[in-house]
Parts: structure tokens; sequence; C-alpha cells
């Protein structure tokens, strides 16, 4: 398949794990490189990645798949460019808050199941059918929260970082439990739950 490249030193006995996404390939089908919104979609995903990668270092006891948590999370904006978001260069058709599951047909039709799911549950800590419905938001009206335990950790990593403020430096714990109060205090109460999981 077009998007993966062969890992040097595996050997050919486990066929899941002798590839490995290449990422940015991907983003490159659909963002311009050197653009601002590619370079946000870019090193947001990073920070993303890095802060997850850690996070499963931490609880390397339940096997997470660092592959899958890696690749997700460098992907999970992926439908970013088809929203209308000016101040990060994208100019599409959507509200903001439909690119997760914009971001999931996208991967859905390269194949990548998994890391479509990603994209869909990611949007603050999950929103459930009653988020949807009682914020009349523009989304099929289905529960859209993390279930593995890749997707928890890809959500709670990307809660740490902005692609919006000039300040790329990680958030406090504080200042995000701040924000989810605006949305409840069950998602500020999920947000601690896995602070103390994954921390």
């Amino acid at each position: 398949m077009y998007c993966y490249q062969e890992v040097p030193g595996k050997t050919t006995e486990n066929a899941t794990k002798n590839v490995m996404l290449n990422c940015i390939e991907i983003i490159e089908k659909f963002y311009t490189p050197k653009t601002s919104l590619y370079n946000i979609s870019v090193e947001h995903g990073w920070q993303v990645a890095q802060k997850a990668l850690s996070v499963a270092d931490r609880v390397a006891r339940l096997k997470p798949d660092r592959d899958l948590i890696y690749e997700s999370a460098m992907l999970h904006d992926i439908g970013i460019y088809m929203t209308d978001l000016p101040r990060l260069g994208s100019y599409g058709n959507h509200p903001y808050i439909v690119h997760g599951i914009l971001g999931r047909a996208i991967l859905e039709k390269l194949g990548l199941l998994r890391h479509a799911m990603v994209c869909e549950r990611h949007i603050g800590v999950g929103l459930t059918k009653n988020d949807i419905f009682h914020q009349k938001l523009p989304l099929p009206i289905r529960d859209m929260v993390p279930v593995t335990l890749e997707e928890k950790i890809v959500c709670y990593a990307d809660k740490f970082f902005s692609k919006t403020r000039s300040n790329k430096k990680e958030k406090a714990p504080e200042e995000i439990l701040r924000s989810l109060s605006r949305f409840g205090r069950d998602k500020m109460e999920k947000f601690l739950s896995w602070m103390a999981e994954f921390e």
C-alpha cells in the first residue's frame, strides 16, 4: 500500500509489525507542504505523539500499541483542512467541530479503521449522544467517546497542546480543567480519571 514503508531490522514473522505508516506522506496528500496549516498540523501532531508515547511508556504493563498511538496522534486532526478556521489557514466549508468525523472518513478510505476511530473520538474528552443532542452540534447523534486504551491516550495527550496559541508549550492540567469546566463537571472528572491512570 502506498502509505507504508518497511521498518529496518524487523523480520517477516509478524507481518503487522513489518510496516509502519508514513504519516507525513499521508498528510501531504491533503495539505500543501510549507503552508501555515501544514506546519501547524505536523507540529501539533508531533507534540501530541510525543506526549502520547510518554504516557504509553508509563502504562506499558497494559501493553498499548505504540505504533498505533504514534500514527493516530500524527493523523488525528487530518480532517481540519476541510473546516472553516481562517486563523489556522483553513478555508473549508465545514464547522471545526466536525473535523473528527471528516478525519474518520478520510482514514477509513485509506483502510486505517483503528486510526479513523481516534479521529472521531478525540474531540474534548469525547462527545456523548446527549452532548450532541443538547448542544445541537452538527454531528450524527451517536457516542463519540474514546473506548480503547490507545484512543484514550491520544485524546488525553491532545488536551495538553493548542494549535492556535503562539505559546506552543504544554498546558498545565489546571488550564485544561478550566477549559473543560465550560462543558460540565463530568468532562473535568473524565480528564482527572485519565490523569490518575496515566500520570
